[in-house]
């Protein structure tokens, strides 16, 4: 290097020097908005011209779309304002047997301390059918009998796949892992059974056709056939045209309703804080805010004409490590809920627009008031009911 390219490169650096100096001692220099904003610019952006252009576009693209989505979730809160609200509850009698409490006395205290309105109820294939072709409904019909008395609602789950856990309930003397002709018919047969018993009965409200029928990663079922549930929501609609049919969407949050069946009303699954046994082998707090929830059932109201209920709010615990519930101590149970979240979720429900919302959990709610002598949920599920 030439003495005179040296000095060039000094007199070079000097001036760089004296316009760092000028930009941290001159406070209007170092305050402007634009110099930070440059400056923000300049480090965060790739330095080629096409990158950087490219950049420019994937955020600004990115920022209409996360508008357009919030634009559309305020839209759809802002068209259901005039709609009442309705909570209700799932209720099934198996999961309060397995908890150790009494059916009966947990639905009678569901209407007659927390005046619970609205119900959705199951009916389990091997819980009815007793032998092939022998149904026994004496636990559906006290149920029917109870909110008749009480004047409650009843949405009434008919199909394989129903809520809880193993999710299919088949008789033993069916195997559904073999051909469809096997065991399809009775299925149907089965079904027409249960629909023709209660379509007359003036508590029901409505069918739900099985549940979150394509969520293949969870539960036990083996054959997932979109044309059986078809032909299933063909069943109920030829049986019972007068009462509204449900299809419960497929996950918490992502999926999308598209193809055959078209139900008159479709519903969500809404879990927050769940036990992530995957990944993480810790509790996963869900990232999405209610108007994600606004803007899917706005955009499917959009696109497809039908509205959303969550049709199952989680207000229950998720033990750690895959615990049964009997099993995890108090203390362990109210990492995932306790009455406080009870609350927060409620209102974070309240929150999507959505108007009918079911609760997930009413069993468990009695068994730790009853068993646990902890009444904090049930008294916090309670002041939601009567407000």
């Amino acid at each position: 290097m030439t003495a005179e390219q040296k000095m060039k490169n000094s007199r070079t650096q000097n001036a760089e020097r004296r316009r760092q100096r000028t930009a941290v001692d001159n406070p209007s220099v170092r305050r402007s908005p634009f110099s930070v904003l440059k400056r923000f610019y300049e480090a965060m952006l790739p330095r080629n011209k096409w990158l950087r252009r490219t950049t420019i576009l994937f955020f600004v693209l990115c920022s209409l779309f996360i508008g357009g989505m919030y634009g559309i979730a305020r839209w759809y809160i802002w068209s259901e304002r005039h709609t009442p609200l309705t909570m209700g509850v799932s209720f099934i009698p198996d999961y309060a047997t397995y908890l150790g409490v009494d059916p009966q006395q947990t639905m009678d205290a569901l209407i007659n301390d927390l005046h619970v309105q609205q119900f959705r109820l199951t009916s389990y294939w091997n819980d009815i059918e007793t032998s092939p072709g022998q149904y026994d409904f004496s636990t559906l019909d006290w149920e029917f009998q109870k909110a008749n008395a009480a004047g409650a609602k009843i949405t009434l789950t008919v199909g394989l796949r129903q809520p809880r856990w193993p999710e299919c309930h088949a008789p033993s003397f069916y195997d559904t892992s073999s051909p469809e002709s096997q065991w399809y018919p009775q299925l149907k047969s089965f079904m027409t059974a249960v629909i023709n018993r209660y379509k007359n009965n003036p508590a029901l409200q409505g069918w739900q056709v099985e549940n979150e029928y394509f969520l293949t990663g969870f539960g036990t079922c083996t054959n997932l056939s979109r044309d059986r549930l078809v032909d299933e929501t063909k069943l109920v609609r030829s049986l019972d045209p007068r009462h509204e049919i449900i299809i419960a969407r497929s996950n918490n949050a992502l999926g999308w309703p598209i193809g055959a069946p078209t139900p008159d009303k479709f519903s969500i699954t809404v879990y927050r804080r769940v036990w992530d046994a995957n990944v993480t082998h810790r509790y996963l707090e869900y990232p999405f805010p209610a108007w994600f929830y606004a803007f899917t059932a706005g955009w499917q109201k959009i696109f497809t004409g039908k509205d959303m209920a969550i049709g199952e709010l989680q207000t229950e615990a998720w033990p750690a490590r895959g615990q049964g519930i009997p099993d995890a101590s108090l203390a362990e149970q109210s990492k995932s809920i306790d009455a406080q979240r009870l609350k927060t979720t409620v209102k974070f429900a309240k929150a999507t627009g959505m108007k009918t919302i079911d609760l997930w959990g009413a069993e468990y709610w009695y068994y730790r008031m009853q068993t646990l002598h902890d009444s904090s949920l049930w008294n916090a599920a309670k002041e939601e009911f009567v407000k």
